[in-house]
């Protein structure tokens, strides 16, 4: 059953939302930064990524503003944007860190709107319709996850071996093998 949501409340959903907001204009900025990669189908990738998260950020701020109060983010969020932009734009880490760092990024960004949902799902229905469009965000959060994980094993393959690695049929099943291999193993020790 709905709840109304008090004041307190709704802040602290305010202040996961601006969160959310700092966040995604960091990743917004990674892309542009990762857009720099030499290899095209990575920096296709990357780039309709970032078309998508400058969509997402708008609908953040259209949530921000349905729901009527206004908060900052913690200091700490403040203090990670900045260390991750400089571990970015620097030469610190190599292309495969740089997207690794990016994808745990889209993790907490999937992660964050996917609870700030499970807290409209127990308060006031206003909440559940300023931040509903929030969903999309997830969704797409989630499917980039997943492309980025592939991007990190060709990264890291040719960091590694200087080859790119196996993405046909048969490098699938071997993939699957050896997670086979893994969980036999696992359960009988």
């Amino acid at each position: 059953m709905a709840t109304t949501l008090d004041e307190t409340q709704r802040q602290a959903i305010a202040s996961r939302l601006a969160t959310l907001k700092a966040i995604q204009n960091l990743v917004i900025s990674n892309e542009q930064t990762l857009s720099a990669i030499s290899d095209t189908d990575i920096r296709d990738r990357l780039q309709d990524m970032l078309r998508d998260d400058q969509k997402n950020l708008q609908v953040i701020e259209d949530s921000i503003s349905k729901l009527g109060v206004s908060a900052e983010a913690p200091e700490k969020v403040h203090k990670l944007v900045e260390t991750v932009q400089n571990l970015m734009t620097g030469d610190e880490l190599s292309p495969y860190e740089k997207v690794f760092e990016h994808e745990k990024l889209k993790h907490q960004q999937a992660m964050t709107g996917l609870l700030v949902h499970k807290a409209a799902q127990v308060v006031g229905e206003d909440l559940e319709e300023a931040i509903g469009p929030l969903n999309q965000v997830n969704f797409e959060n989630r499917a980039h996850q997943e492309q980025l994980k592939g991007v990190l094993e060709i990264l890291s393959t040719r960091e590694l071996v200087g080859k790119d690695p196996d993405q046909g049929v048969w490098g699938r099943v071997q993939d699957a093998v050896s997670a086979l291999r893994g969980v036999f193993g696992s359960a009988a020790s």
